[in-house]
């Protein structure tokens, strides 16, 4: 009897335990729609939605995938894999630019089905730990996409190799607490190719202060720093979290040819940048007029 009772308890506390995974819905169509794969430079390739960028780094030991999209995204991507004639169990490695549901829904899955090791900012941690409910702002939403536990810890320009390929973590706070964007070089038979795989600081609070977030006190200094490094970055192609960051579907139809080149134009981020840094601004200086009306 004493044993059936503890089973019981132990179920109980488990069940009272276990979180219910709430996705947002009413989401953008376009993060959902499926989009054709192809190369974008050397071993790297779009394989997420429309909208959602998931990236697959092929190299002579396995594949990395970067971003999974929302938890629908899973089938996509494995299609999207499969398209380009690779092996989804090959992901050997699985890393992300920022801890939302919409990039982060089916990692959890991903790295349970393949057995991949998740890599990841370490301001991040906790956010993947709590499946988003520890967010500053996200967390009013509560647990988002799956839980899932990361591998290894990053600090800014460490390194993540694998076979012929080492990707360098660059910290780009602000957006998340460990917002990330990743630099490394491929080749074709051409040249090579110095790539940005960037995580713009876009700004995601609109009703309140930037010191009112107590759960992010350092947030204003951390966007402050990351313009200052994303204005300084050398490279020679950049895609985006985001495809219509970076314009793809201005610069590239379904279809196309493969052309890096058309990945190559530095003053659209430079651009991108200079409009987001101008919103940040201007939340400062509103943030700073509301302070002095209440003094």
């Amino acid at each position: 009897m004493k044993r059936i009772i503890l089973v019981f308890l132990l179920i109980v506390s488990f069940l009272s335990n276990a979180q219910t995974v709430n996705e947002p819905k009413n989401n953008p169509e376009e993060w959902s729609k499926i989009y054709e794969p192809f190369r974008i430079a050397g071993n790297l390739y779009y394989v997420g939605t429309y909208d959602l960028a998931s990236y697959l780094i092929v190299t002579n030991k396995g594949n990395i995938l970067i971003n999974t999209g929302l938890a629908g995204s899973l089938p996509i991507i494995k299609n999207n894999i499969k398209k380009l004639g690779f092996n989804y169990k090959d992901i050997k490695i699985l890393t992300l630019t920022q801890a939302h549901f919409d990039h982060m829904g089916a990692m959890a899955d991903i790295k349970k089905e393949t057995g991949a090791k998740l890599y990841v900012d370490e301001k991040d941690a906790e956010e993947l730990k709590s499946g988003g409910k520890s967010d500053y702002e996200m967390g009013k939403y509560g647990v988002t996409f799956k839980p899932v536990n990361p591998d290894y810890l990053l600090k800014n320009n460490d390194k993540i190799k694998l076979g012929n390929t080492t990707l360098t973590l660059l910290h780009h706070p602000g957006h998340t607490k460990g917002s990330c964007s990743f630099l490394f070089e491929t080749n074709d038979k051409n040249q090579t190719y110095k790539v940005l795989i960037a995580n713009l600081p876009s700004i995601i609070i609109d009703d309140k202060k930037f010191s009112e977030i107590k759960s992010y006190q350092n947030i204003q200094n951390d966007y402050a720093e990351t313009f200052k490094a994303m204005k300084n970055l050398d490279f020679d192609i950049w895609v985006a979290s985001h495809a219509s960051q970076f314009g793809l579907h201005t610069k590239r139809k379904e279809g196309d040819p493969y052309n890096p080149k058309v990945f190559s134009d530095k003053e659209a981020y430079f651009q991108k940048l200079g409009k987001l840094q101008a919103d940040y601004l201007e939340k400062v200086k509103a943030d700073s007029s509301e302070n002095n009306r209440n003094q």
